[in-house]
This record gives C-alpha cells, sequence and structure tokens, in this order.
C-alpha cells in the first residue's frame, strides 16, 4: 500500500505518521487498549504497527541467530543497547512477517519507506544486519506483524466511535514503557484515562 503523498496538501483527513487510540469500548479483544502507529492511509485503505505490546519471550538476539545474521558469540556481543530495540506485536495480520519502524538516520534506497520527517519503516533483514553491527539507526523497534484495513473500512469505525487519534512523536514510539503508551496517548489529548468513558464523542 502506498502512502498518500497529497494527502494532508489535498486537505482530506488521512491519518499516515498519527497514532490511533483504541476507545475503551473497542469490542475487538485484538485492538483493546492499543495505540496503533499509522503507516499507510488512503482511499484504499490503511496499514498500521500496533506499538504498545511487547512480543512475549521474543529477543532480537536470538531473531538475529535464527534469521543466520549472527553466530551465538557474536549474538552475545551484540551492540550494548540491543535491550532499548524492542520486540512489538504489531497486530494480527501476517504475524510472522517483521518490520522494523525506526529514526530517519538510516535509510535503504529500495526498502525503508519514510513515512513522517523523523520516522521510517524498512521490511528487510538488511536493517536488522545493520543493527546487529552497530550501523543501524539510533532508534528502532522490531514489530512482528501488522494492523490493516480495507477501502474505508477505518474511517467507518471512527464515525462508530472506534478509534481517537493523535499526534505521534518518537519519544511515544520507541520508549520501552510500552504499559505506559496508552494513557501517554490519551493525556496528548489532554484526556484522563480515569475520567474517559466508553460513550465519549466521536473522534
Amino acid at each position: 500500500m502506498k502512502i498518500a503523498d497529497g494527502a494532508r496538501s489535498s486537505g482530506r483527513s488521512y491519518l499516515d505518521g498519527q497514532c490511533l487510540i483504541a476507545m475503551p469500548g473497542m469490542r475487538d479483544e485484538r485492538f483493546q487498549r492499543s495505540v496503533v502507529y499509522m503507516c499507510a492511509h488512503s482511499d484504499e485503505g490503511a496499514m498500521g504497527l500496533i506499538i504498545n505490546r511487547r512480543a512475549p519471550d521474543v529477543q532480537l538476539s536470538e531473531l538475529l541467530m535464527q534469521l543466520g545474521i549472527v553466530d551465538n558469540e557474536r549474538a552475545i556481543r551484540v551492540r550494548p543497547s540491543d535491550d532499548e530495540v524492542q520486540v512489538l506485536r504489531g497486530g494480527p495480520v501476517e504475524t510472522g512477517r517483521g518490520f522494523v519502524l525506526h529514526s530517519a538516520d538510516y535509510f535503504a534506497d529500495a526498502s525503508t519507506l519514510p513515512i513522517d520527517q523523523d520516522i521510517c519503516l524498512t521490511h528487510t533483514v538488511d536493517v536488522l544486519r545493520a543493527i546487529a553491527f552497530g550501523e543501524g539507526p539510533r532508534k528502532a523497534v522490531l514489530v512482528l506483524g501488522y494492523a490493516g484495513w480495507g477501502a474505508g473500512q477505518l474511517e467507518s469505525e471512527i464515525k462508530a466511535n472506534g478509534w481517537l487519534h493523535c499526534e505521534a512523536d518518537p519519544a511515544l514510539l520507541f520508549d520501552p514503557a510500552t504499559d505506559t503508551k496508552y494513557q501517554r496517548a490519551l493525556s496528548k489529548l489532554g484526556i484522563d484515562q480515569g475520567l474517559f468513558s466508553g460513550v465519549a464523542g466521536r473522534a
């Protein structure tokens, strides 16, 4: 799916580069209390990555070994900041497929998609190899799977009070404190989670 380059200039309310916040009344268990970074949104549909759910029992160093990028000895010595490269569950679609959401200081011509001024998405093992050898982006998360919507589907869910949305920022995307991201995203809209009702007005 392509990013709609002219979306904002044409006045359409495309949400690529922003975050969706699930309303408390979200009935779909796959998205309850989720914060989704939108990578693409156009008339054709939408694609995003959940950024506040860790992938249980998955470590980057183990994945690097499984992919043959590093051997066991190298995995032990993978850059000290390896623990900052979280592995997240990005959504229910293609859960075996990996994406690296990262800062814009890394770019591969054939596989990196710029989403916003400071954020890019790369979907090949080259970025993992760069990370393993200390040549990757300054900030990154590895995301397994994604969330997808067909044409008009996301718009319908927003109208039905399924989602709010807020501006994204690197701190929200890359902070390892995933358990606080939902409240922090709400706070960007001036909403106190304790007072937030499932019958809030439309986004």
